[in-house]
């Protein structure tokens, strides 16, 4: 999302209404997510309906903001472009003292 409104997409289309079995799931469990499309996990199942939710999805382009390159292992049926992110703590709480106060 961040890398769209950045390069100035006219449009950033919601996912959800596109998704399918696990995918939706994941949107009902966590319902705050967003417009973006979760990757919550890479059994067969799982990318099966990450393949299935993208392809859905009537868009331009999809932009891939996963460590792994999706377009390796599903197909996708629309232009895609990989971006990629870092994380630069500047302050407190960092993120290891985010993760430890919520799951530690």
């Amino acid at each position: 999302v961040v890398a769209a409104r950045r390069f100035g997409a006219a449009n950033i289309l919601d996912p959800r209404p596109w998704a399918v079995r696990s995918i939706a799931d994941t949107y009902a469990k966590y319902p705050d997510t967003g417009a973006v499309l979760p990757a919550m996990g890479y059994g067969d199942q799982q990318m099966a309906d990450l393949q299935e939710t993208i392809n859905n999805v009537p868009c331009d382009l999809v932009i891939i903001a996963t460590p792994i390159d999706l377009t390796r292992i599903i197909d996708i049926h629309r232009p895609t472009q990989r971006v990629r992110y870092e994380l630069q703590e500047i302050g407190r709480p960092t993120l290891s003292e985010l993760l430890n106060d919520r799951f530690a």
